[in-house]
C-alpha cells in the first residue's frame, strides 16, 4: 500500500450540509502487510447499528478542526491516541442521507490492542489490505431509484466474516484506488430495486 499519492491529492469537499462530520481510516501494519482498522457500531445506535465504519462522528463545538474531530473520535471509540497516528492525507469528502458531510482521514497507527468503547463500538476489526482487494471478496450493485442518492452503486467487501459497505465502502474505494493497484470493476455484479434486500 502506498500512501504518497494520498499526500499529492486535493480532495474534493462538501458544502451546505446540515452538520460536519469526520472519520479517521486507520493504517496499520501486521506482520509486514498493510491492513485498515474499522468498527463494528453497536446494535443499539440510532444511526447504522451493527454496520462497519471507520471510526468517527459529528463535530463538536471543542473541536477547532475536522482534524480535531476525526482524532477526538478515534480516541473516544477505540482509545487510539492523537500523538501516535500520523495522518498522511484525505480522500474526498461525501454526503450522508441524513444531511453530514464526513471529511475522511487517512493516518498511519501502530499495531497494538484497541478497545473499543461499549457504549458505540461492538467491534474492533483490523482487516487486512489484501483480503479487501481479493477480487473474490467484492461485489456490487447498482440500486435504482433511491428517494435520496437515484440510481447509484453500492459496494461490498466480504473479509474474515465481515461486509463493509454503504458510505464507508464508498470511502474504501477511494482509498484502494488511490494507494494500491485495484480498481473498482467497470461492471456491477447486478442490479436491483432500491428497497431489494441486501446482500448481507
Amino acid at each position: 500500500m502506498d500512501l504518497s499519492g494520498l499526500r499529492r491529492h486535493t480532495p474534493g469537499t462538501v458544502t451546505g450540509a446540515r452538520r460536519e462530520a469526520a472519520v479517521l481510516a486507520p493504517v496499520i501494519e501486521r506482520g509486514g502487510e498493510a491492513h485498515l482498522l474499522f468498527t463494528k457500531r453497536a446494535s443499539h445506535l440510532g444511526n447504522h447499528p451493527g454496520q462497519m465504519s471507520f471510526p468517527g462522528g459529528g463535530r463538536e463545538p471543542i473541536d477547532r478542526t475536522l482534524t480535531d474531530t476525526a482524532l477526538r473520535e478515534a480516541n473516544e471509540e477505540v482509545g487510539m491516541r492523537s500523538e501516535e497516528v500520523d495522518i498522511v492525507g484525505r480522500i474526498d469528502d461525501t454526503r450522508t442521507a441524513s444531511d453530514y458531510a464526513v471529511r475522511p482521514f487517512v493516518g498511519v497507527a501502530p499495531d497494538r490492542e484497541y478497545v473499543p468503547d461499549e457504549s458505540e463500538v461492538a467491534e474492533v476489526a483490523v482487516l487486512p489490505v489484501s483480503g479487501l482487494t481479493d477480487s473474490a471478496n467484492y461485489e456490487s450493485e447498482r440500486r435504482l431509484g433511491h428517494p435520496e442518492y437515484g440510481d447509484h452503486r453500492v459496494h461490498y467487501f466480504h473479509v474474515d466474516g465481515y461486509t463493509v459497505w454503504g458510505v464507508t465502502g464508498r470511502m474504501v474505494v477511494q482509498l484502494l484506488e488511490r494507494a494500491t493497484d485495484w480498481r473498482v470493476p467497470d461492471e456491477v455484479d447486478r442490479t436491483v430495486a432500491a428497497d431489494a434486500e441486501l446482500p448481507i
